[in-house]
């Protein structure tokens, strides 16, 4: 069998070790007999699991004791309905900067419990750039101001940490979360959807700080509590036990890669061999967000006659490239080139651009 390259945004690629050793493992985990998906959640097997996946991504990401790590079911929309509910009051003010169609994806879960106030947004402009930190029209009595780090459709990143006083920062990390060194300690809450950059759909990491939990938040009932997961060591419900496991195997396997330091190398690699494809093409490709914030993840381009679009997706899945069809909320192309994409799979997309450029230009 021959693997192709994909570039889908989410469910994105895995890494093929990960894919290869949960393959082996599949029937018979470490020579229990049976398979971790069919082992109890509270058993000492996938209790072991679950402990080395925490202790591996806190070290991966440097998630200092005072913050806590839950594995939970759903994704980053879920946590997004969640977040205020554990840590504003009802109807309390909480800060909103649009960067992307998940910013405003975060504003609708928002809303039933908060004033959702929209500090910022860079919407007119068809989400192209980052509004300046100075120009964001900040609430003082905030419950938390939140940001998407990565707009996975748009491609637009945030390349520093915005300065935001005392107010917490909650960001969405779920198509950039461990792709380079990150401060933790400057964010409150950070939360991901794993089928990006950490493993498999179905499961979401939330590192919170712990001082947070301590805010009342609103009347929820205890399936929707943060405290009550972190005590209950996120198996307060049964757990999506695979997703966990193969989140765990990733997390080894970017460790034993080097870290997030040497993926931080890769990733500005590949995204500067693309972008440099993209600007080169004497415009038959195009990205149109301001070069300062262009994503290192996820990469949206269009051709110059847009009749074409066909033929590339059509020509390049015989070309073993497949996902790189453009989100219906924008349209053209997009590359999705997470941690898991090896470089030569950037390559082979840069080699083929260049290709159909010149059969079509």
């Amino acid at each position: 069998m021959s693997r192709v390259h994909n570039f889908s945004a989410g469910p994105a690629t895995l890494p093929e070790p990960v894919l290869q050793q949960a393959r082996d493992e599949l029937l018979d985990w470490r020579g229990v007999g049976a398979s971790i998906v069919e082992l109890s959640h509270r058993g000492p097997e996938f209790m072991e699991v679950a402990a080395e996946a925490e202790a591996d991504l806190r070290r991966l990401v440097s998630v200092p004791d005072d913050y806590a790590v839950l594995f939970l079911a759903g994704g980053a929309t879920t946590a997004q309905a969640l977040i205020p509910l554990n840590i504003a009051a009802p109807g309390q003010r909480a800060d909103y900067v649009i960067t992307g169609h998940w910013g405003k994806t975060a504003v609708k879960q928002a809303r039933p419990y908060v004033d959702a106030h929209i500090a910022a947004s860079s919407e007119a402009d068809g989400y192209r750039d980052i509004p300046p930190s100075r120009s964001w029209e900040m609430s003082p009595d905030a419950a938390f101001v939140h940001v998407t780090a990565n707009e996975t459709i748009h491609g637009v990143e945030f390349r520093d940490i915005p300065e935001i006083g005392d107010v917490p920062l909650v960001a969405d990390f779920s198509s950039s979360i461990a792709s380079e060194p990150m401060d933790v300690t400057r964010f409150g809450v950070i939360y991901a959807g794993a089928q990006k950059n950490l493993g498999p759909v179905g499961v979401s990491v939330v590192i919170i700080r712990r001082d947070l939990l301590d805010r009342a938040g609103q009347p929820r009932a205890d399936i929707f509590d943060y405290r009550s997961h972190v005590k209950g060591e996120s198996m307060l419900n049964t757990p999506p036990t695979w997703n966990w496991y193969l989140a765990g195997l990733v997390f080894k396997w970017m460790l034993a890669e080097g870290g997030v330091e040497e993926f931080a190398r890769r990733n500005a690699r590949k995204a500067a061999m693309l972008y440099a494809a993209i600007d080169g093409s004497g415009g038959f490709y195009r990205n149109e967000v301001a070069p300062g914030v262009r994503s290192r993840m996820n990469v949206p381009f269009f051709l110059r006659d847009a009749a074409l679009d066909k033929a590339f997706l059509a020509e390049s899945v015989q070309a073993g490239l497949i996902g790189l069809k453009g989100h219906r909320a924008l349209g053209g192309m997009r590359a999705s080139i997470y941690n898991a994409m090896p470089e030569a799979g950037v390559r082979a997309l840069v080699d083929f651009m260049d290709d159909f450029r010149r059969r079509n230009g």
